[in-house]
């Protein structure tokens, strides 16, 4: 009903590189978006009224019905998905890549559509950094699979038809709601690649900063170099003894100069 919280699975599935596409463009991404995660979900036997969708411009949102085993959209969907992909993609210049975020919880709905932080975690997921760096780095791959804490503990670890634990990797990433756990995992892939580039969440599918490592921790600070010059230290006072310059110690002798 209207404005009550019920339970659902979450689907979001964003499109990599959307931002980049032209006016004339976008149309045709859009009819092969809908066109591949529409099959997979007639092929896993997900239908209305037990799916809804809601369009986000370069993505769709889907809102399952509590009686939809998750397992069916982790395993089948996914193979399915990315099936249509690898064929939908063939001999194409710009091949469609998604991001699929997952998660599940509480949802509410209204005459507008569907809301809940729920749904916001799903979103952020599917549009994080680590996503966007993960599926970048995988060459030649339609899409990534990045699924909650919560998804990955309660559905995916007790595995299924299709649905490997050991595919998964785990990252923590930062959203605007502060840090979190995730779970990636590629299609096709025994295990993601590591990132090599990581964005920050509203972050763009431009360049990054190549200090920032996966996960969203802050730069490191650089350990000192050795610059490789030395110190001079003049001295009348006898003996021996060490000096410390720049954290690097060397040691020094001491003479009279011939005055003593």
């Amino acid at each position: 009903m209207e404005g009550e919280a019920a339970y659902g699975f979450i689907v979001n599935v964003d499109a990599q590189g959307s931002g980049l596409l032209s006016d004339t463009e976008k149309p045709e991404m859009r009819r092969r978006l809908y066109d591949v995660t529409g099959t997979a979900f007639e092929q896993a036997g997900i239908r209305p009224p037990r799916l809804y969708q809601e369009d986000r411009g370069d993505g769709i949102l889907g809102v399952l019905a509590p009686d939809v085993p998750p397992v069916r959209v982790l395993g089948e969907w996914v193979e399915h998905l990315h099936q249509n992909l690898r064929e939908s993609n063939r001999h194409l210049r710009k091949p469609l890549r998604l991001r699929v975020g997952l998660h599940i919880g509480r949802v509410t709905a209204d005459a507008h559509g569907r809301s809940g932080r729920a749904v916001d975690l799903a979103c952020r997921l599917a549009d994080c950094g680590v996503a966007k760096a993960v599926l970048k780095a995988a060459d030649g791959a339609p899409m990534v699979v990045v699924a909650s804490d919560r998804v990955h503990e309660d559905f995916i670890l007790p595995g299924g038809r299709w649905v490997d634990p050991e595919h998964y990797r785990r990252h923590d990433v930062e959203l605007k709601e502060g840090r979190t756990t995730a779970w990636f995992m590629v299609p096709g892939r025994s295990r993601p690649p590591e990132p090599q580039e990581e964005q920050g969440p509203d972050a763009a599918d431009g360049p990054v900063d190549p200090e920032r490592p996966p996960g969203g921790n802050p730069p490191r600070t650089p350990a000192p170099e050795d610059t490789g010059t030395g110190v001079v230290q003049n001295t009348n006072q006898h003996g021996t003894g060490r000096i410390v310059v720049g954290g690097t110690i060397d040691t020094i002798n001491f003479s009279d100069g011939g005055d003593r």
